[in-house]
């Protein structure tokens, strides 16, 4: 069986400017990198926000397993399917962080038939936003440390100072490090450390602007240290707000590629589905919804963590109304979830499909609570039987939620087409009626309790006096209209990243809240949360190397 690289390696590409002329972007709109990717001028951006928007569909899916899932790659499924069925459509992804390409996490840009191309640039360089996005980030922390150096003006607490610096690499050596060291001549000593740039605040900031004077003054409300009084210090008030939109500037311009169908494909921005939101771009998603009549978009890890921020922070700070969601699983998914090994996962085992649909299930119901009608993608599997499928199919069904069997890996467009229908039916019925889970006027301990309690099943939530004082300083300070960003793991809708199904009557433990109030909301940490990742014991990047003709082997 063909790998990703070698089904993308094989794909028949065309010129970019072929791409845009389908979506009605003239040549000189575009900002070529090469033959195959192109930035879409902002000039151009601005011309067409009086255009009528097209339709927003949100793919999404179960608590993610190591089993896999294949959200991307249904999400590229579904955006050729409707192309092939007539309707023009974009897809909007985000853009791979570097790190994990040379990790275990393995590419981000769907597989199979279903894939954004050209594959290896995509999930390496790509055009460069990520660089900008960490050179922006260490411009501030470069210039939090020189103000400190140089009198202080600011009266900087350096035991106060919550920036840290970013490199987009896996790297468990920079997490926590003293900084400053070697005399007088290099500055104060003090603890410091690093995130992986999709964890920085200056990457919610890029993905939630709606244009450059927004994303300016976005960062110029970053929050980078306290005096010692307890006053908050912002990159404004460093004068280091203008300096960085200048590096992001260009970067802010969406990114255009095809995928193998020759879709036109946004990829833009590369936020953390935990400690942010975990979308792309509110640029891209505009962009593409003035240009098309569907935008199909997907958000991080699974609906409970990803299509929350997407429902609660993205569309409520951009003002998008989204009009059907996609919610995907696989039989083997659903098996762990059952509590079936991953060894034993190619057996039949309905019984164990018939335990895990409830995950699945717990998913589509949270959904509806925004007012959205769901579709189940199931990507299909040679290992999988009729009598298993027909757990999953009948057991929605009783919940009004029909399910589809999709075999857009290896089919490409065609494999997606019922889906595609799917969604073109519930797009066009008008079914949909977005709301917010919550109010911006509800108490920010409220807003945590909500979603922990209506999305996770949680009996309460446990917020330390601590944590509570906190909150009631930033709604002293202004900021108590903001949503709220949950950081807890991926694997659960518990903090316990062993506990699967649709465990519910749980405690969800709120350890820590930060305030991001350049992107616009506050972070509640419930568990351990890691901003830095590190390389595995045996990390990818040991098998990755050049052919002698300067090919790439071994990138997924």
């Amino acid at each position: 069986m063909a790998t990703d690289l070698e089904i993308a390696r094989a794909a028949t590409m065309r010129p970019i400017m072929e791409i845009a002329a389908k979506l009605g972007v003239p040549a000189q709109s575009l900002e070529p990198y090469g033959r195959f990717k192109a930035k879409i001028g902002l000039d151009f951006v601005r011309s067409v926000q009086d255009r009528k928007d097209g339709a927003l569909v949100l793919v999404t899916g179960i608590s993610p397993t190591p089993a896999g899932e294949g959200k991307t790659t249904t999400t590229v499924g579904l955006g050729d399917a409707l192309n092939h069925l007539g309707t023009s459509a974009v897809i909007c992804l985000r853009e791979p962080s570097l790190g994990p390409s040379f990790g275990m996490k393995g590419g981000a840009a769907g597989g199979g038939l279903a894939q954004v191309v050209p594959m290896e640039e995509i999930n390496l360089h790509f055009t460069g936003d990520f660089h900008a996005i960490t050179s922006a980030n260490n411009l501030l922390a470069a210039m939090i440390d020189n103000s400190i150096y140089a009198g202080n003006p600011h009266g900087i607490d350096g035991r106060r100072v919550s920036w840290r610096r970013a490199m987009d690499m896996n790297d468990r050596a920079l997490r926590s490090i003293v900084g400053s060291l070697g005399g007088v001549a290099n500055g104060f000593p003090r603890e410091d450390g690093f995130d992986i740039t999709p964890a920085s605040e200056v990457m919610a900031v890029f993905c939630l602007a709606n244009d450059l004077a927004d994303m300016q003054a976005r960062l110029g409300r970053i929050i980078v240290a306290q005096t010692r009084d307890g006053r908050a210090v912002t990159a404004k008030h460093l004068k280091a707000d203008g300096a960085m939109a200048v590096l992001l500037r260009d970067a802010l311009a969406p990114n255009l590629v095809q995928t193998i169908a020759g879709s036109p494909a946004l990829v833009h921005g590369g936020p953390f589905a935990n400690i942010a939101h975990g979308c792309n771009s509110v640029m891209a998603t505009r962009l593409g919804l003035k240009l098309a009549d569907v935008v199909v978009t997907e958000s991080g890890f699974g609906a409970d963590l990803g299509a929350e921020k997407f429902l609660d922070i993205k569309c409520r700070s951009a003002g998008l109304t989204p009009s059907c969601a996609v919610v995907v699983a696989t039989i083997r998914a659903l098996k762990m979830h059952g509590g079936v090994a991953r060894a034993a996962l190619g057996k039949e085992d309905a019984a164990a499909v018939g335990r895990g649909v409830a995950n699945l299930a717990r998913h589509a119901e949270n959904l509806g609570k925004f007012g959205l009608p769901v579709v189940v993608a199931l990507n299909h599997f040679v290992s999988d039987t009729d009598a298993e499928f027909a757990v999953v199919r009948d057991a929605m069904a009783a919940k009004g939620v029909e399910v589809i069997r999709c075999t857009h890996w290896g089919d490409g467009a065609p494999g997606a087409a019922e889906l595609a229908r799917a969604v073109l039916k519930r797009i066009k019925s008008g079914e949909a009626a977005y709301k917010p889970l919550y109010p911006s006027g509800m108490k920010l301990a409220e807003k945590i309790r909500t979603i922990a309690t209506e999305i996770y099943r949680a009996k309460d939530i446990a917020l330390p006096d601590t944590v509570a004082r906190r909150l009631a300083g930033f709604e002293e300070a202004g900021f108590g209209d903001l949503p709220i960003c949950v950081a807890k793991t991926q694997y659960s809708f518990t903090s316990d990243p062993t506990v699967m199904g649709a465990p519910d009557g749980h405690i969800l433990p709120v350890r820590e809240v930060r305030l991001s109030a350049g992107a616009g909301f506050v972070v509640a940490i419930c568990g351990e949360i890691m901003t830095m990742p590190g390389l595995p014991r045996v990390p990818a990047a040991e098998s990755i190397f050049l052919t002698e003709d300067g090919l790439i082997e071994g990138l997924f």
